[in-house]
Parts: C-alpha cells; structure tokens; sequence
C-alpha cells in the first residue's frame, strides 16, 4: 500500500490508515458508497483519490464540510457521484476503487 503525509502527529500514512481515519472523522460516510482508487493504492503518488457515491443534497453537503476538515491534513482529491452516475460508468469496476470500509480492515457489521 502507499503511503501519505498525514496529520502531522501521525506522521506517513498508509492508504489502510487514511481509509481508517476517514471512516472515524467523517461520520455521514457512513451514508454513503465510500472507496479509494489510484496511485495511493499502488504505493506511487502523493495525492489521495477518494470517491463517494450517494445521494445529493443535505446529506452531501454535511458530507463535503466534514471532508474538507479531513482535506486540510491529507491531500485528497475528492469524486462525488449519484449511484446512476457510477452505475452507467461503471467507475468503480473500471478505476478499480476498493471500499474504505475494506481498506480499514472493518467488518460489514462496523460499517
């Protein structure tokens, strides 16, 4: 897994640790399709490739102020989707995301 400059008294990051404390620090995850893609799972890159595929409005914005808070000590890149969105690009199968739930090593139960 890669790694990336995280909150500074974590020091480096694997992309197993920024699925983890995304998960933890941004609560309305929990409503939504969560995954990492990219060179952070290729152990290349500096910039964290996050997608989120959900619903819209409320429920987003709630989502994108708590990401923000996260984006000041991580670089991520965020990519927000409808699920008709992902389902007709079928982003997923073809960037090859892996769910954070699954890079943070929870259980379907914790998630």
């Amino acid at each position: 897994m890669g790694r990336a400059e995280g909150v500074p008294e974590e020091g480096l990051m694997t992309a197993s640790d920024v699925a983890a404390h995304l998960l933890g620090s941004c609560k309305s995850l929990a409503g939504f399709e969560s995954y990492m893609f990219g060179s952070t799972l290729n152990g290349v890159g500096r910039d964290i490739d996050i997608l989120v595929v959900g619903p819209d409005g409320e429920p987003l914005s709630k989502l994108k102020s708590e990401l923000g808070v996260a984006a000041e000590s991580l670089p991520l890149h965020l990519l927000y989707m409808l699920p008709s969105e992902a389902n007709h690009t079928r982003f997923v199968a073809r960037e090859k995301c892996v769910p954070l739930a699954y890079l943070a090593g929870y259980s379907e139960s914790r998630v």
